[in-house]
C-alpha cells in the first residue's frame, strides 16, 4: 500500500514536470512571436527558411524633390481678381467717356464760331498767295461743300420772312422756302463772281486776323478789312473791288425770280450795302472768335 502510494506522488510530480517545462517553452514562443510582431510593424521582413516575419534596417531611398506650388499673392484670389478687372475695366471706360466728350467738345466750340466765321487766317500765320488750285477749294467750300454757307442763308431767309419781303410770297413754310431758295441763288452768283473776279486780280479773298493788340486797333482792322484786300504781295492794300461787283451782280441776277416789277440795279443797290453792313459784323465776329470762345466755354467748364 506504502508502494502504491510512492508510485503515484513519483508519476504526478513527472507530470507536473512536465506540464512546467512545456509551459515554459511556450511562454518563450509567445515572447519571441511578439517582438517579431512589434518588429515588422516598421519594415516587415519574410525569412525564408523561418517563416517568421522580423524587422532589418534599410537605408531610406532618396526622395525627388516635389515641384512646389507658387505662393498664391492676394490679387490672385478670385474676388480680388475679378475686383480688380471691374475696376480697370470702369476706369478705361470713363477715360473713353471723357476722351470722347473732349472731343465733342471741341467739334460743338468749332461748329459754334465756325459756321459764322468760315475760313480765315489766324494772327500767328503768315499770309501767303494763294494756288489756282487752292482758290478753287475754298470756292467750293464757301458755296456748296460745308454747312456755314447753308445755316448763313437759312438766318437770311429768317431775317426777310420776319420783314415779309417780298410780300408778294407771304407767310409760313411756303414763303420761308421761297425766300431760303431765292438768297441760295443770290449768294451763288454773288460768290461765283467774287471768286472769279479775285483770281484774275490776284486779291485774297481770306479774312486775316490783326497781329496787332488791343480792343481798338483790332476792331479797326476788323472793319477796315471789309473794304480793302491785299493784292499778290499779301502786304499792299487794295480796294475790295471782287466783293462789292460780287454782290451787286448777285443782287442784280436775283431779279430774274423776284416778283415783278423789280429794278436791277436797285436790287443790286441794296445787296452792296447789305454786304457793307453784314461783311463788317461778320470780320469783327471772325476777329474775337477765340475770345468769345473763351469767355463762353470758360464759364461752361
Amino acid at each position: 500500500m506504502a508502494m502504491g502510494r510512492w508510485s503515484v506522488g513519483i508519476f504526478l510530480g513527472r507530470v507536473l514536470v512536465v506540464l512546467s517545462f512545456a509551459g515554459v517553452l511556450a511562454a518563450q514562443n509567445e515572447v519571441r512571436n511578439h517582438a517579431a510582431f512589434n518588429l515588422a510593424q516598421t519594415s516587415p521582413f519574410l525569412s525564408a527558411e523561418t517563416g517568421i516575419q522580423y524587422s532589418v534596417w534599410q537605408e531610406p531611398a532618396p526622395q525627388e524633390p516635389q515641384p512646389q506650388e507658387p505662393k498664391k499673392e492676394e490679387g490672385d484670389n478670385p474676388a480680388s481678381v475679378v475686383v480688380d478687372k471691374t475696376r480697370d475695366a470702369t476706369i478705361q471706360a470713363a477715360q473713353t467717356t471723357k476722351d470722347a466728350g473732349t472731343a465733342a467738345l471741341k467739334k460743338v466750340r468749332e461748329w459754334e464760331s465756325g459756321w459764322i466765321a468760315g475760313g480765315y487766317i489766324g494772327k500767328n500765320r503768315r499770309l501767303v498767295p494763294m494756288t489756282a488750285q487752292q482758290r478753287k477749294d475754298l470756292y467750293l467750300r464757301q458755296t456748296f461743300t460745308t454747312a456755314s454757307p447753308y445755316l448763313k442763308r437759312l438766318f437770311a431767309a429768317g431775317i426777310d420772312q420776319a420783314r415779309g419781303v417780298p410780300r408778294e410770297w407771304g407767310g409760313g413754310w411756303g414763303g420761308y422756302s421761297k425766300r431760303f431758295a431765292s438768297r441760295e441763288g443770290q449768294f451763288f452768283a454773288s460768290n461765283s463772281i467774287t471768286a472769279y473776279a479775285n483770281a484774275k486780280l490776284g486779291y485774297e479773298p481770306r479774312y486775316d486776323q490783326c497781329k496787332c493788340s488791343g480792343f481798338g486797333p483790332r476792331l479797326r482792322h476788323a472793319m477796315l478789312r471789309n473794304f480793302v484786300t491785299y493784292n499778290s504781295t499779301e502786304r499792299e492794300h487794295r480796294p475790295q473791288l471782287a466783293l462789292y461787283l460780287g454782290s451787286f451782280g448777285g443782287g442784280l441776277i436775283s431779279t430774274a425770280w423776284k416778283p415783278h416789277p423789280r429794278n436791277a440795279f436797285a436790287e443790286g443797290g441794296r445787296a452792296v450795302l447789305g454786304q457793307a453792313g453784314y461783311g463788317v459784323a461778320l470780320n469783327v465776329f471772325t476777329e474775337f472768335a477765340k475770345d468769345i470762345d473763351r469767355k463762353i466755354w470758360g464759364r461752361r467748364r
